[in-house]
């Protein structure tokens, strides 16, 4: 079905959001349809969008959202959407109360990322080379993504011009178009360099690019792309898993944090804007202790059932 056409006032909100508070091009989109269902069961329960809104009306969409299976975290998106909706309305003056104001929250499930042991890391990084331009470069690709947890579309659109291969370090965009500095790891920086050297022109064959990963068109290798070579080179390695690029994005993280590495580093190297968002590694890191005081604590015993 076709969306409405939103109000001109709901447009300006949705431009504030980009502009001023950096929220990437998909999370607006996502902002946009979630207002977009929040006007059309306002229109179809005879309410104007546009003016003081009563709590039923809240109460009735969130009702429908439940009956219409909608996941939890595409509630509490939606929801984010209507409260900033409704406190830019009354910053505009068009409402003097915002509803949402000592609404009870939607409860979030805490799901734990997925992710590969360390042995079934060394598998996937250790396997053996062939001699093509394209193996050193997926190589590459694999040992800079597990070394720095970069996202996968941040690998993909990685730019030469930001990448020092002397330091080691790499400089990308994230979401929210912020930028941040990536340390790269010896064994990632050696490889990458190897790639830069022996086969990026290899691929390219004298043409120019601003992008690190190129294909043989001499554009970047695309999103879809990588995910094939990694599920190819996964089955290689003998992972039965069904594996993806922000699964090495969660091990990357996971694995400092079993080394001993403080939240806050992590926060910064994975590009979250909020500690809350890393915390979550927290969880694992809670489950592998508990799991170790199990095993080597003497006086356990035996849970009832």
């Amino acid at each position: 079905m076709a969306q409405m056409m939103l109000h001109p006032l709901a447009e300006r909100y949705l431009s504030r959001l980009r502009v001023e508070s950096g929220l990437s091009v998909n999370t607006v989109e996502a902002y946009r349809r979630d207002l977009n269902k929040f006007h059309s069961y306002l229109y179809r329960t005879g309410v104007l969008p546009i003016g003081p809104l009563m709590p039923e009306s809240l109460t009735g969409f969130l009702r429908s959202m439940r009956e219409a299976r909608l996941s939890r975290a595409s509630s509490l998106r939606c929801l984010s959407a209507i409260r900033g909706w409704l406190q830019f309305l009354m910053r505009e003056r068009m409402i003097e109360k915002n509803p949402t104001i000592g609404l009870a929250p939607i409860s979030r499930d805490v799901r734990l990322p997925k992710t590969l042991s360390q042995h079934d890391v060394t598998a996937l990084l250790d396997l053996g080379a062939f001699p093509t331009p394209e193996d050193l470069r997926d190589r590459a690709m694999l040992e800079l993504l597990y070394a720095t947890g970069l996202r996968v579309s941040e690998l993909v659109m990685a730019e030469m011009a930001l990448v020092n291969l002397d330091v080691g370090y790499l400089r990308v965009t994230g979401k929210g178009a912020k930028q941040r500095l990536v340390p790269v790891g010896e064994r990632a920086r050696q490889l990458l360099l190897q790639y830069v050297d022996q086969a990026r022109p290899r691929l390219l064959k004298k043409r120019v690019s601003r992008y690190v990963f190129v294909s043989r068109r001499g554009g970047p290798l695309t999103r879809q792309a990588f995910w094939k070579l990694l599920r190819r080179r996964a089955q290689r390695a003998g992972i039965r898993q069904v594996i993806s690029p922000h699964m090495l994005r969660h091990s990357f993280a996971t694995h400092l944090l079993e080394g001993g590495a403080d939240l806050r580093s992590v926060q910064v190297m994975l590009g979250h804007a909020n500690i809350a968002t890393t915390q979550i590694y927290t969880h694992i890191e809670r489950g592998r202790l508990k799991r170790v005081h199990d095993r080597y604590f003497p006086r356990v015993g035996r849970r009832r059932g």
